[in-house]
């Protein structure tokens, strides 16, 4: 069950974050900002609860705290974001504040000329709120947006599932995972759950293979240069084609959603229909909301992606990424007063007691209301590299075409060659 957390009122601390809405000493290059009263159209991913409410409280409280700004706030569902954020930046009317992965993903975005730079109104205060994490949402140097929320993938897995399986202990090397794998089957259970309508489920796959095989030197490298290029990213596919081989999914995971309804990846192991997924550390959240099961909490374990024999890569290594926001021009000063508030502490404790994610602020990873999410916070924040998803690390089309022909593999159509010609092709196009 949730734990209840008393905290202070989020109002309490809105009432002293300043609401800077002069123009800065940019010069005539910074856009000219709303003098009064101002309306900011916020997109966020948040649909479903517990994330939707906080949501609502926090704009509940802020506006209460700065009566001279309301917030307009659209949910909208994850996967909406990378066809319509691109739309919106080109049009007249794009967002005021909209949902952000940073990395490649959003330096593409801020070609549009839509995006703020707020560089300027975010030194005083970002590294305190986020560390080192909040260069992730900085391009050539120059902060873009703020991350609210990190990361890390690894695999969550039932407890009393596994036990009728007879295993015993979480698999750490690949081979123990296909021995999960068999277990489980011949106990008729799925072994894992996979949302492969959605495609970036199937990825993380990938990732972790690339990231078991290539060195941290190699990672770091190919996504500088957007280009594969070391033996070890066809290695990774291969690893992919024979995990794939031991048919380890839900029968029809091609056609599941990965988060939405009781049928979903999620759905499925939090109803206990399968007993594995590999996802975020959102997933606990995401699940609650998909099962009548007021226990569920007790009996869901987590593991980091297991050990590959030979690979290259730093086996302690994880997959990650973060959520945050961005902010358009129109309105960028009153828009970063914003996302100061959610780096707060409140703010993040909150999001923390009531298991969103993972804070950025450091103070207030002590809320984290479970002790399988504080082991993930201590693996992730520990890990010796931090590796951003791909589809975010790289420029949104190149992420797209690892992710697509990622998708091919899982339907049985492509080869780890593909792979990486899929993504150098898109590389070159990208140009």
């Amino acid at each position: 069950m949730f734990v209840k957390r008393r905290i202070t009122v989020l109002a309490a601390l809105a009432a002293v974050v300043p609401l800077a809405l002069a123009a800065c000493s940019g010069g005539s290059e910074t856009p000219a900002q709303p003098s009064g009263p101002v309306t900011l159209t916020w997109w966020h991913n948040g649909t479903t609860d517990p994330i939707k409410t906080v949501w609502e409280k926090v704009v509940a409280d802020y506006q209460k705290a700065h009566p001279e700004v309301t917030i307009k706030a659209q949910p909208l569902q994850n996967e909406d974001f990378s066809t319509k954020v691109p739309l919106a930046l080109q049009s007249a009317e794009p967002p005021d504040i909209y949902q952000s992965w940073g990395a490649g993903d959003l330096a593409g975005q801020i070609t549009s000329g839509k995006v703020a730079d707020i560089t300027e109104d975010t030194k005083p205060w970002i590294e305190q709120a986020t560390g080192k994490f909040g260069e992730k949402w900085q391009v050539d140097g120059k902060q873009y947006g703020v991350p609210f929320t990190q990361h890390f993938v690894g695999f969550w897995y039932r407890k009393d599932l596994f036990q009728q399986a007879g295993i015993t202990t979480p698999p750490k090397t690949m081979d123990e995972l296909n021995a999960a794998v068999t277990a489980l089957k011949a106990k008729g259970i799925a072994p894992i759950a996979v949302g492969g309508k959605d495609r970036w489920p199937d990825a993380f796959y990938y990732n972790y293979f690339a990231i078991r095989e290539c060195s941290t030197a190699v990672l770091q490298q190919s996504v500088k240069a957007v280009k594969l290029e070391d033996p070890c990213w066809t290695r990774a596919g291969q690893d992919l084609k024979n995990f794939l081989a031991t048919e380890p999914f839900q029968t029809g995971f091609a056609g599941t959603p990965a988060q939405q309804g009781a049928g979903s990846s999620a759905g499925l192991v939090a109803n206990g229909k399968a007993a594995m997924e590999l996802q975020g550390d959102w997933e606990p959240g995401t699940m609650s909301s998909l099962t009548e099961d007021k226990d569920l909490e007790s009996k869901i374990g987590w593991f980091a992606f297991p050990t590959v024999a030979g690979g290259q890569g730093d086996p302690a290594a994880v997959l990650g990424g973060g959520d945050g926001y961005a902010c358009t021009t129109r309105a960028f000063k009153a828009c970063t007063a914003f996302l100061q508030y959610l780096v707060s502490e409140p703010v993040q404790t909150e999001l923390s007691a009531k298991g969103t994610g993972l804070p950025v602020n450091a103070v207030s990873a002590k809320a984290l209301k479970t002790d399988v999410l504080r082991q993930v916070y201590d693996y992730g924040t520990k890990a010796p590299y931090l590796q951003m998803y791909f589809d975010r690390a790289f420029p949104t089309a190149v992420g797209a075409a690892l992710n697509d022909a990622v998708a091919n593999m899982f339907a049985g159509q492509g080869t780890p060659e593909g792979i990486v010609t899929a993504v150098n092709q898109a590389a070159a196009g990208n140009k």
